[in-house]
């Protein structure tokens, strides 16, 4: 695979299907399968009022920018911000097309109440690498914004952070090259999952042939 070519970068988003779940992820990332449910409904509703592609907002100091479309080459992922929102500050960066410096923030938009989970953070912080490495800057706070209480929450991006995203990317990258969908071990999170039937968790709780064999001789 040509590492080169942005066409076989990963998706960003797959950070958060892969800290949820890494057979989810690779069912929908390698095996190209899908299904819909009420949350990812929601979810792509959501989205699809933040993600409007190419519109800037100006609202005295701040530069509200949509649908920005992202990539690391360190990390060799794409993906699209639901919002950047930039800050006018004389510490920033310059902007293409803008008078002035702008200090960069990546908001994320989230369906129902806060809950911030490791796998909403790390997304999050994927973001904040991808702004830094594509502006030459420092983004030090990330927000997401939680739609069932039109609020949003501060996240700081850490370099501990940073580095979970890192190692969470090299896995992804090692299961891509092997075309690899893990078992792994189901839970109560299984039922929230609209891949269920198609991953068919009950099946994995079953005992292998070997294990029963190896049961039976130690009784």
């Amino acid at each position: 695979m040509d590492y080169n070519e942005e066409d076989n970068y990963l998706m960003l988003s797959g950070i958060q299907h892969f800290q949820f779940c890494r057979r989810q992820w690779a069912l929908i990332h390698i095996e190209q399968q899908w299904e819909e449910n009420v949350r990812t409904i929601e979810g792509q509703h959501l989205h699809q009022k933040a993600d409007q592609p190419f519109i800037r907002e100006k609202r005295g100091n701040k530069l509200i920018v949509r649908a920005m479309p992202i990539k690391s080459e360190e990390l060799k992922i794409t993906g699209i911000c639901d919002v950047v929102e930039f800050i006018k500050d004389n510490s920033g960066v310059e902007i293409i097309g803008v008078e002035g410096k702008y200090i960069a923030y990546p908001v994320e938009y989230k369906r129902g109440k806060p809950k911030v989970n490791d796998s909403d953070v790390l997304q999050l912080t994927a973001q904040a690498i991808c702004i830094e490495e594509m502006l030459l800057c420092e983004v030090n706070v990330g927000y997401m914004f939680y739609n069932e209480i039109k609020h949003r929450i501060e996240v700081p991006i850490t370099k501990e952070n940073k580095n979970k995203v890192r190692s969470a990317v090299k896995e992804m990258h090692d299961y891509y090259k092997c075309k690899h969908t893990p078992k792994v071990k189901t839970g109560a999170f299984c039922k929230s999952c609209s891949l269920q039937n198609i991953c068919m968790p009950k099946l994995m709780n079953k005992r292998s042939v070997k294990s029963y064999i190896e049961g039976k001789i130690i009784e």
